[in-house]
């Protein structure tokens, strides 16, 4: 079994560098598939899990969870680095515990080791339609909204807090208004958005980084074949003589900037494959090469751009950092 690099958190706690996705799009089986590929995950050596409300996995990932220490796969749970996210129509103050009592119940936990505000805005509270409304879209009182996050770390609730899809600006703007930092910004990177100036903001107020879409969300209902097909990488790849060429490459990149990575595969081989990043590294040539790629986000922003909405566009969603 692969031993994977480990970070210790602001929060004081331990999280490993490589976790293993959940979010599920298009739907690829059944609760019980999704269910039995987190436990191969468990077996290969999996020990970091992201899921969120939204993403409707929570409730398999608690029964892996629970099949796992029924197998004797681990020990305990506390063998596993649990993350998952408050959704928007529940970023407000009085709904941020009640959704987290949710998201416990759906996990069949005690506690999260990580709680994240998935994205810096709010919708209305209700039932979640896909598009949300334009009509549904709020500015978020992150002040109120963060105090309550603060509450659920203090009753034990979730081990660390974070955000996700913040801007420096915006964490600058959360960091007059805390007591307890957050201790992850999770943000799209690979490189094709290496987030350069956000690595440098974060690392400089001790917010870890860690990075999902390495590949460029191919496959989804958003992400594109810009990394997989991307030239340079392609190069590299063929040089180090690497079998699943880009993938190792992009996530080998990550990983080298000091950040953790949120991979993603139902792939008995390529979830090996991604475990095996940790014994090689790209050289300083490779590096220049990566750092010279055109940046391209892929993250859906126009869901959240809206002419009455409280962003009217991308630069403003992101603060001018795109």
């Amino acid at each position: 079994m692969v031993s994977v690099p480990e970070i210790t958190l602001n929060s004081g706690h331990i999280m490993p560098l490589l976790g293993m996705g959940t979010a599920v799009y298009p739907s690829v089986g059944s609760n019980a598939f999704i269910t039995s590929e987190i436990l191969r995950a468990i077996e290969l050596g999996y020990r970091h899990f992201d899921t969120a409300s939204i993403y409707q996995t929570e409730q398999s990932l608690g029964e892996a969870i629970a099949q796992a220490l029924h197998q004797g796969l681990i020990k305990s749970r506390q063998e596993l680095f649990i993350t998952s996210k408050l959704w928007c129509n529940d970023a407000h103050a009085d709904l941020v515990l009640p959704a987290l009592h949710k998201t416990l119940r759906n996990l069949q936990l005690d506690y999260l080791d990580l709680y994240l505000i998935h994205l810096p805005v709010s919708f209305k509270p209700g039932q979640f339609q896909s598009p949300p409304p334009k009509e549904d879209l709020m500015p978020m009182d992150i002040k109120s909204v963060w105090a309550a996050m603060e509450e659920c770390q203090r009753l034990g609730l979730t081990r660390s807090i974070g955000v996700s899809n913040f801007s420096c600006k915006r964490l600058s703007d959360l960091l007059l208004n805390v007591t307890i930092p957050p201790a992850v910004n999770q943000v799209e990177m690979n490189p094709l958005w290496q987030q350069k100036k956000l690595r440098e903001f974060c690392e400089s107020k001790g917010i870890h980084v860690t990075g999902y879409s390495p590949l460029g969300a191919k496959g989804t209902n958003w992400g594109t074949n810009r990394v997989m097909e991307c030239k340079e990488l392609g190069e590299i790849a063929k040089a180090r003589g690497k079998t699943i060429a880009q993938v190792q490459v992009c996530l080998r990149w990550v990983h080298e900037q000091g950040v953790s990575v949120v991979v993603k595969s139902f792939n008995k081989e390529r979830m090996k494959e991604n475990l095996g990043i940790f014994d090689w590294a790209l050289s300083e040539e490779d590096s220049q090469k990566i750092s010279q790629i055109q940046q391209f986000s892929a993250f859906p922003i126009d869901i959240f751009v809206s002419a009455d909405g409280p962003f009217k566009s991308a630069e403003e969603f992101w603060d001018g950092e795109i």
